[in-house]
Order: structure tokens, then C-alpha cells, then sequence
């Protein structure tokens, strides 16, 4: 009898289940999820894959819940220094007297290590992508680089001048040779990010829209945040910061609105004609009492709607399980409907949805063979997770960042039980906590 030779894999990864968010929802239970290099090739029952295949590696978690890496849709990843530093205030106060203020004492240096430390936090919570508006991005992509996590990064583009680039348009030229720098790396890529309606001009918005536009890539703005950046926009253009950007032709499907928390029925109409999406930031707006984003209509209505964190000067911290619970629960409550967003649209919004609005459905957001080996392992074995009857449940309303067992990013082990393994933690928090006295004096 002739024996088939097996196909040589660069590890399977196996465990109580697996939850592989493709377009059919399939669990496996056990599950097991194979790779070759950066790529997986199979997912399916673990005996099935072992007689396919020949692994270098095997990863086995008998009490393990394999679920695809969580992706922000929105953060500010450096700020994490500055966590605590002005908390209870309204958004303009927050903003103007205490945020842009602090961040004019802001390097290099400091972005390197607040971003390093906010890597840190998300990896050992499970987020394998993350969105980032922020100064001195060359040092974001720099260090989601080094450490292994895959990131979309961008320059915060103002009408004032930037403690990074100085004046608008050599930021306009920072970010355009921001994006030809990383337009190569395999986990690194540049989005063109213009603050907000209310910190940029028509012209300025238009030039960010035209970059876009020629370098294809994402265009991120913070719009219709509070009911202040409304009335302030109605005032001064006759429109709401949708209709706003919609006279300037940005509403499209390379924008990507971040908060998107205070809107009318015309404005979601015209984001979803558009093709255009949401980061949802539940946490942060609830903090700031900014609002509640018509999270459910917007879905009605077929716009994407992705979920982020915001920065940890006003969440604070970074941690989507602990998101997608808030999310889930924040709409049940508002809308009076204990069906309004249930675990598994929940789960969407943190996995394939937020792939969708960052422009990366077609390398991450599922375990789907041909997309990349982004995979977070959550352990089950947990008083807090025990019995187990439905997983999204369980991982939406029950678990924690402390039950991140093991993540992967672009088939590398990243953190392995719960180890980071990619950087120094002990030097990052200690740097972490020198550049923090000199921020708080």
C-alpha cells in the first residue's frame, strides 16, 4: 500500500475550539489551524490536519479557545504616558488645556517608548493590528517593526504647526514620504490622517484627500465626535462634518471615521453611499461623554463599522476584550433591546469587520487559508470560563486580557504563555516610567 508523504507545515496550532469568523462562521471543536511561514493554509479538526500534514512546530492547548487576532480600529498608541494625566473632563478641555499642551514637551524618544509600552499592553491582550493617529509616526512604524505587530500607521496633519513637521504643508510631505518608506514592509502601512473638521481647513482636508487618493491609501479623520464639533461645524459650513467632507468629496471608501458618535439619518446615508467606515470607540466616549454611536444603524444601513480603543489618556487602557463587552452591552442599553448587537456581531466589529475598514480583509480579520497567521489563543481553563456553552459568549461577556494565552502575528509566535517574546517588557516599562516623571512635573 503506497504511503502519501505529508506536506511539510511550519506549525499547527490546535485547541478546544476554534473560531475562524469566515464568510460561514464554521467552528471547529477541537480545532486546530495550520501555517506555512507567514500564510495559513488549513483549519479544521486536529486529526484531519496532522494526517495532512508534517509540522515543524505543534502548539497544543487542550483547554484553548483559537480565535483570529483582534484588530484596533482606532488608537493613539503613544499616549499611553500620558494615561491618567487629565481624566473627567469634557473633550474640548481635555483637548486644548491639558492633551495638546503636554504633547508640545513630546519627541521621538518619547513616542518610541509610549508606543513600545502600548505594543506591550496590546499583544498581551490579544490585539495583533493596530490603527494609529499620532506625531512622530516614523517611530510607530518603527516599533510595531521591531516588535512584530502589524500596524496602519499616520501623521496627525493640523492647521497649526506640529512639534514633529512644523507647518501643514511639510506635513502633507512627511507623511507622503512616510508612506513610500514602508510601502514594502509585509506588517507596516501608511495612512494619510487629517485631525478633524474643526483643526483643519477645507483646503488642508482636500490636500489630504488628493494624497490619499495618489498614494492609495486610507484617510482617517476623528468626525462628528461630540455634539460641540457639530454645532461648531453647522455654524461656520452650514452642514455637519459628514456633509462637510461630502461637499469636499472625501466621504468614499478610502475614509475612515473615527467615534462617528453624533449623526443624523442623512449623514449614515451618505457614509453608506459612500462606501465609507467607522471606528467605534465605545469606551472612550462614554469617559468623555461624548455620546453613544448608532452603532446598530449604521450596520442597517451596511456601513462597516470597526472597533477601537481610542489612547489610553482616555479609555485608558487598550485592552478589546474588555471593548467588545462595553460595545455589546452600551447598545442593549441605549436601545432598550437585549438583541441589539449581540457577541457575534460583537466579535465582527473586533475581527473581520475592523479588517474591512482598515483596508486588510484581504491578509487578516478571519482564520481563513491564504490569509496571514494572525492568532490569539484564550485559555479556557478558568473559573471564570467554565462551563463553556457558547464561545462567543464567552469571550465577549467572560474573558479578560489576563486569559491571553498566546498570540501570533503573521505566523510568528509573539507572546507564548504569556511571555512577550519579540522585546525587553522590563526595559520598556522602565523606560516607560523615566520619561513619565519628566511629563508630570
Amino acid at each position: 500500500m503506497k504511503v502519501t508523504e505529508k506536506e511539510t507545515v511550519s506549525l499547527i496550532v490546535s485547541g478546544a475550539w476554534v473560531l475562524t469568523q469566515n464568510p460561514d462562521r464554521e467552528i471547529f471543536s477541537p480545532g486546530a489551524v495550520a501555517l506555512k511561514g507567514e500564510e495559513i493554509v488549513a483549519v479544521g479538526p486536529p486529526g484531519d490536519l496532522h494526517k495532512r500534514y508534517a509540522a515543524g512546530k505543534v502548539l497544543d492547548y487542550p483547554q484553548g479557545l483559537i480565535i483570529p487576532g483582534l484588530i484596533n480600529a482606532h488608537t493613539h498608541a503613544a499616549m499611553s504616558l500620558f494615561r491618567g494625566l487629565a481624566d473627567d473632563l469634557p473633550l474640548e478641555d481635555w483637548l486644548n488645556l491639558h492633551i495638546f499642551p503636554a504633547e508640545r514637551h513630546l519627541n521621538g524618544d518619547y513616542v518610541y517608548w509610549g508606543t513600545k509600552l502600548a505594543v506591550a499592553e496590546m499583544l498581551l491582550s490579544g490585539t495583533t493590528t493596530f490603527c494609529d493617529m499620532y506625531l512622530w509616526s516614523a517611530q510607530v512604524a518603527r516599533v510595531a517593526a521591531e516588535t512584530g505587530i502589524r500596524a496602519l500607521v499616520g501623521e496627525v496633519l493640523y492647521d497649526f504647526p506640529s512639534p514633529n513637521y512644523g507647518p501643514p504643508a511639510a506635513g502633507l510631505l512627511y507623511s507622503e514620504e512616510l508612506c513610500r518608506t514602508w510601502q514594502d514592509h509585509p506588517r507596516v502601512k501608511v495612512a494619510i490622517q487629517p485631525h478633524a473638521v474643526y483643526t483643519c481647513s477645507p483646503e488642508l482636508l482636500q490636500q489630504c484627500g488628493d494624497l490619499a487618493e495618489r498614494l492609495d491609501a486610507r484617510l482617517i479623520i476623528h468626525l462628528s465626535e461630540t455634539n460641540q464639533e457639530v454645532a461648531d461645524c453647522e455654524a461656520k459650513y452650514g452642514v455637519t462634518p459628514v456633509g462637510h467632507l461630502h461637499r469636499l468629496g472625501l466621504v468614499t471608501p478610502r475614509l475612515l471615521a473615527d467615534h462617528a458618535v453624533v449623526l443624523t439619518g442623512a449623514d449614515m446615508d451618505l457614509l453608506a453611499a459612500g462606501g465609507a467606515g467607522v471606528a467605534h470607540c465605545p469606551e472612550s466616549n462614554m469617559k468623555l461623554a461624548s455620546g453613544i454611536a448608532p452603532v446598530v444603524d449604521l450596520l442597517a444601513r451596511g456601513v462597516p463599522v470597526g472597533l477601537g480603543t481610542d489612547g489610553c489618556a482616555s479609555n485608558n487602557n487598550l485592552d478589546l476584550l474588555q471593548e467588545m463587552d462595553t460595545a455589546a452591552k452600551l447598545q442593549k442599553v441605549h436601545r432598550l433591546d437585549p438583541t441589539a448587537l449581540p457577541a457575534t456581531r460583537t466579535l465582527d466589529l473586533a475581527t473581520r469587520c475592523g479588517a474591512r475598514v482598515l483596508g486588510l480583509e484581504r491578509q487578516v480579520g478571519a482564520i481563513l487559508p491564504g490569509l496571514k497567521g494572525d492568532l490569539v489563543v484564550i485559555d479556557l481553563d478558568k473559573p471564570h470560563l467554565t462551563p463553556m456553552y457558547d464561545p462567543y459568549s464567552h469571550l465577549v461577556y467572560a474573558a479578560n486580557a489576563g486569559d491571553v494565552q498566546t498570540v501570533l502575528v503573521h505566523g510568528q509566535i509573539v507572546v507564548q504563555d504569556r511571555r512577550l517574546l519579540t522585546f525587553d517588557l522590563e526595559e520598556t516599562l522602565a523606560r516607560a516610567r523615566e520619561l513619565a516623571r519628566t511629563l508630570h512635573k
